[in-house]
């Protein structure tokens, strides 16, 4: 034990201070760390407050309408004009009558689409009446021809672009025509109406503005091979008159698919 004396009086200084000196250095040390604990605590909470609050929220997934498929049966209807090129042949005088006719035509048409991959092809059949009617006169004859009605059987094939389409068409025609030659000296007439056929080439655009409906727009050239009947005209039994006839059409239409 230490003593120090002052004035007569002797103060002795316990060993032990130096452990209570180590304790209290021990403590302010635990102090200084549990201080620092909670400040880094604190910031690494308000760290993780600020990283939620800016997080943006996920976007709303968005709807895909799946591409429209022409597949599936439809019918229809059509609208619009047609233009004939006639030509009647006198096989005894040599005369050769030829004009052109125009005016409207108007009916429906049948078919089915069969779609593969942006391949559209399948067959579709139409009938349609006609008011191509036409005369002319070339010395002392005068010639006429009509065409009643007229049908069609043929392939569409063509691209699709979502709800366009694009498309030709190939295939077959008849036509029911009418054909008058009169001698304007002596009054006689030849005359024949038959049921001709022949082939058929075609384009035309259709747009599809709901899931059944569609709208078109198409032209078509039907090439009708030539007939001929007797005529009395000049010489009975040796005379003969022929008709060639063909039909160009420019039609609107509207479709219904099922």
């Amino acid at each position: 034990m230490a003593r120090i004396q002052a004035s007569g009086i002797v103060l002795q200084r316990p060993a032990c201070v130096g452990v209570v000196r180590k304790i209290r250095s021990i403590a302010l040390t635990s102090n200084l760390l549990a201080g620092a604990a909670v400040i880094l605590l604190s910031a690494a909470n308000a760290a993780n407050a600020s990283d939620l609050s800016v997080k943006p929220a996920p976007a709303p997934l968005a709807f895909l309408a799946p591409p429209f498929n022409w597949t599936g049966y439809y019918v229809g209807a059509n609208l619009g004009g047609g233009w004939a090129g006639n030509t009647l042949f006198d096989s005894f005088t040599g005369i050769s009558l030829g004009n052109s006719a125009n005016g409207f035509i108007g009916g429906g048409q049948l078919g089915f689409n069969y779609q593969i991959g942006n391949f559209v092809l399948g067959p579709e059949w139409t009938f349609d009446g006609t008011s191509l009617n036409r005369s002319s006169t070339v010395g002392a004859l005068q010639g006429s021809a009509n065409t009643n009605w007229m049908t069609t059987v043929a392939a569409r094939f063509g691209v699709a672009a979502n709800n366009w389409l694009y498309y030709g068409k190939a295939g077959g025609g008849w036509a029911n025509n009418s054909a008058n030659l009169t001698n304007l000296t002596n009054g006689t007439q030849a005359s024949s109406s038959n049921t001709n056929g022949g082939w058929l080439l075609g384009a035309g655009v259709e747009y599809a503005f709901t899931p059944q409906w569609s709208a078109k727009l198409e032209y078509d050239y039907l090439k009708l091979n030539s007939w001929s009947v007797n005529s009395n005209l000049f010489a009975p039994n040796t005379d003969r008159l022929s008709v060639s006839r063909n039909i160009q059409t420019l039609t609107v239409g509207l479709n219904y698919r099922f």
